[in-house]
């Protein structure tokens, strides 16, 4: 019978039919479902620690989150019986304007790596649609993503709405080629991240 560390090395490796094989058989076997977790989330947080040394590359990140998200399919079911839903929602998407969603899916698929419930509401996302989703499923926090300079304006107005709605608890954070630091302070933003590993980071101490 596999081990917990196997499910590990294949999520990391990003072998999804080994993720998908083994996992019913530890569901099976009567393994506590928060300790399959536990072997899917250590092994993607060393696909983080890689990842911000630039020791892999996104193609690596991607094919790792998605054997991630095959384990997690087969596990959810377990978890939600069992009581141990994500304890944080998290809306993202990509601003107004902007088609671009590349990034935003490995931020994505990133969070949902590290036990986040992730609500992607796509791209060419309006301020007032971030707000009612996050007021619909109670999120703790929203993921603004922009590739273009002319589409960084719709995150000030989206900040804006968040702030005159009184939702000033719900942390914005953004993230996209043109964003700076400089600029997420500028209008206001709660945190900012130049790339998929430590947007987790840095939504984990937003909501700490």
């Amino acid at each position: 019978m596999a081990e917990l560390s196997e499910l590990t090395a294949a999520v990391q490796a990003g072998k999804r039919k080994i993720v998908k094989d083994i996992v019913p058989g530890f569901i099976d076997e009567g393994i506590a479902p928060e300790k399959i977790l536990d072997a899917m989330l250590v092994a993607m947080n060393e696909i983080g620690a890689k990842f911000k040394k630039n020791e892999i590359f996104v193609p690596e990140v991607l094919i790792a989150a998605r054997a991630m998200n095959t384990g997690m399919e087969l596990l959810e079911p377990v978890l939600v019986a069992a009581g141990l839903e994500p304890e944080h929602k998290v809306v993202i998407g990509t601003v107004k304007g902007d088609l671009h969603d590349i990034g935003k899916n490995l931020v994505g698929m990133m969070l949902k790596g590290a036990n986040f419930e992730v609500i992607d509401l796509g791209s060419d996302v309006a301020p007032e649609v971030f707000l009612e989703k996050a007021k619909e499923v109670g999120a703790s926090a929203i993921v603004l993503s922009a590739l273009l300079t002319t589409t960084m304006p719709s995150m000030t107005d989206t900040v804006k709405a968040f702030k005159e709605a009184g939702l000033g608890d719900v942390k914005v954070m953004v993230g996209g080629a043109p964003v700076t630091q400089s600029f997420c302070d500028e209008i206001g933003a709660d945190g900012y991240a130049p790339d998929a590993a430590s947007a987790v980071d840095c939504i984990q101490s937003l909501i700490a």
